[in-house]
């Protein structure tokens, strides 16, 4: 089965402590959806230096399209500089003024978003209000039955309410983390436990499907009023840079598939433990995680 998957937002060098890898939420789901099987292709901007011409070169090579990824005269390249607390956990320090902040909708790129099945967007990506403009303008350019996921990622102080509402509005799927849960419920007023928060932002904002990443504990999905739960794998952790992306990209790929909650569940944590026992953020899955018929059908049962 192929379905055509698109990311739209920030791609960038992360400047990790054993050396830099390509980055940024948007291209590592993209990259993530396309080893998994997807015919994908990445909406960004890199400057017209060399560290925009490496990242071209390394998306090639990970055979994602970018043809929608656009080079800023103006601009650099993004990069981020990420160190890593002995669990593995990273902290950024992300560059401002960049090209991926100045991305610009096209007629090209809005005709190969309506031709999609699924596309995925953040809240980064909108810290700057051109590029914020033309992620709106091309998620709202989606076919009514298309995925729209909504990949939270609030980052240091890039994140406004209304960035996130107008986000969740736009949506049809939220995936969050068990940090930034808070931080909406805090905005729009949640109440009770995980469960009810979750359950509570699927009502409010209409969407199908809400899926929670708990790290080392699990997951949670919700989907019209069915839950499922599934404990993390215990695995060496040698950094978490990424693992939320390949997560989302497997959710996405699930969802597309038809999938029950539970089985998109654990293939989602199986592919994530596999991330975070690895460097950087996209590291080629191996052949026995990949989305194919034959592993759906033998590891994963429906």
């Amino acid at each position: 089965m192929s379905f055509k998957v698109i990311g739209i937002g920030e791609v960038l060098w992360d400047l990790l402590p054993g050396g830099k890898q390509i980055g940024g939420a948007s291209a590592n789901f993209t990259c993530h959806a396309q080893t998994l099987g997807a015919e994908t292709c990445l909406i960004s901007s890199v400057g017209n230096d060399p560290l925009g011409g490496e990242i071209l070169a390394r998306l090639s090579e990970m055979q994602v399209p970018v043809a929608g990824v656009s080079v800023n005269p103006l601009a650099p390249t993004g990069t981020v500089a990420v160190t890593i607390s002995p669990d593995g956990q990273p902290q950024f320090a992300i560059r401002e003024n960049v090209a991926w902040d100045l991305i610009t909708a096209t007629d090209f790129t809005r005709n190969m978003v309506a031709q999609a099945d699924a596309v995925c967007f953040g809240s980064l990506a909108q810290r700057h209000e051109i590029s914020r403009a033309a992620i709106r303008s091309l998620v709202a350019s989606t076919r009514p039955e298309a995925l729209r996921i909504f990949d939270v990622n609030l980052r240091q102080n890039y994140f406004s309410m209304e960035i996130v509402e107008s986000s969740l509005r736009l949506a049809n799927v939220l995936k969050i983390n068990d940090e930034e849960l808070p931080v909406l419920s805090r905005l729009f007023g949640l109440r009770g436990g995980l469960m009810d928060q979750v359950a509570d932002l699927a009502l409010r904002f209409e969407l199908q499907l809400v899926a929670l990443t708990c790290g080392a504990k699990g997951s949670l999905l919700y989907s019209q009023g069915c839950y499922s739960e599934a404990r993390g794998l215990p695995v060496n952790v040698v950094d978490t840079v990424g693992a939320g992306d390949s997560f989302t990209a497997v959710l996405t790929m699930g969802i597309l598939a038809g999938w029950n909650l539970d089985r998109i569940n654990r293939y989602a944590n199986e592919v994530a433990a596999y991330v975070v026992s690895q460097s950087g953020a996209t590291p080629r899955l191996p052949a026995h995680l990949r989305f194919s018929e034959a592993f759906s059908l033998a590891v994963i049962p429906k």
